[in-house]
C-alpha cells in the first residue's frame, strides 16, 4: 500500500477495514484473514489508482460492492471523491454500513438497491467500478446509464478471453461506450492475469437502458443473436 502514497491516517483506516473483515461473522467474503486480504482485497482494489481517470474522479459508484472492494478501499485512498457503494443484498449492505463506521470512512454512502434500479445515480458518476460482478456485457449495461458523458467504467477481470472481449465490443457500441484501455496490473507479488478494462462513455446511452432488473443477465447484449 505504501507505493500509493497513502498517509498514516489512510493506512490506519485500511487496517481498520481489515480488522472488521476478520472479526465480523457476516462479512460477505471467504477471504477474511488479514495477511491474505491485504493482497486479495486491498492491493487489488488500489491497483486502480494507476489510472488517471480514477485518481481524478469526484463521483464514483461501486456496483455490487459486497465486502467493500474496490469501492470502500478507494474511498479511503481518494478523500476528495464521494463513493456510492451499490449493494442489493441486505446482509452485505448492513456489513458495509458497519465497515464504514468502524474505519471512519465519511466519503462513502451505502445504497441498497440493484444497479438497474438506482435512478438517483443516472448520469451522475465520473467513474463506475465493477469487480467480479458479472459477464462484461452485463457490467457494461449496468454501468452505462450511470455514467456522465466523458466518464469511464473500470472493470476488474482475470485472464483475457477473445470471445468475451468481442461480445463486450458489440455491447459497448449499443450503449455509448468504447473500450479505451486494458491495463495489465500486478497488485501483489505473484499475481497473475489481473487486468483493468476501461471503457469511456463517448455518446449518450439510449433511453431504453437500463432494461428492467434481471434482463441484462438473462439476455446479455453483445451475443450474436441479441442486439438489444
Amino acid at each position: 500500500m505504501n507505493q500509493h502514497g497513502l498517509d498514516p491516517g489512510q493506512r490506519g483506516r485500511l487496517a481498520a477495514l481489515l480488522e472488521v473483515l476478520a472479526s465480523d461473522e457476516y462479512a460477505p467474503t471467504a477471504v477474511r484473514e488479514p495477511q491474505l486480504a491485504v493482497q486479495v482485497h486491498l492491493a487489488d482494489s488500489l491497483a486502480a489508482l494507476e489510472l488517471e481517470v480514477v485518481r481524478d474522479a469526484t463521483q464514483i459508484a461501486d456496483l455490487g460492492s459486497g465486502a467493500g472492494f474496490p469501492g470502500l478501499a478507494l474511498a479511503v485512498a481518494l478523500p476528495g471523491a464521494h463513493v456510492s457503494l451499490i449493494e442489493s443484498q441486505r446482509r452485505s449492505s448492513e456489513f458495509l454500513t458497519r465497515a464504514c463506521a468502524a474505519a471512519r470512512v465519511e466519503n462513502a454512502t451505502v445504497v441498497r438497491t440493484r444497479a438497474e434500479d438506482w435512478h438517483d445515480g443516472l448520469l451522475g458518476n465520473d467513474v463506475v467500478l465493477a469487480r467480479a460482478l458479472a459477464a462484461q456485457p452485463v457490467v457494461l449495461e449496468y454501468a452505462a446509464p450511470l455514467l456522465r458523458l466523458g466518464g469511464a467504467l473500470v472493470d476488474w477481470r482475470g485472464r483475457r478471453t477473445e470471445a468475451e472481449e468481442e461480445a463486450a465490443e458489440r455491447a459497448s457500441a449499443l450503449l455509448g461506450l468504447r473500450r479505451v484501455e486494458i491495463r495489465w496490473v500486478v497488485p501483489f507479488e505473484g499475481a497473475r492475469d489481473h487486468h483493468l478494462h476501461v471503457f469511456a462513455k463517448v455518446d449518450e446511452t439510449p433511453p431504453r437502458f437500463p432494461r428492467r432488473a434481471g434482463i441484462a443477465r438473462k439476455r446479455p447484449l453483445g451475443s450474436r443473436t441479441q442486439s438489444a
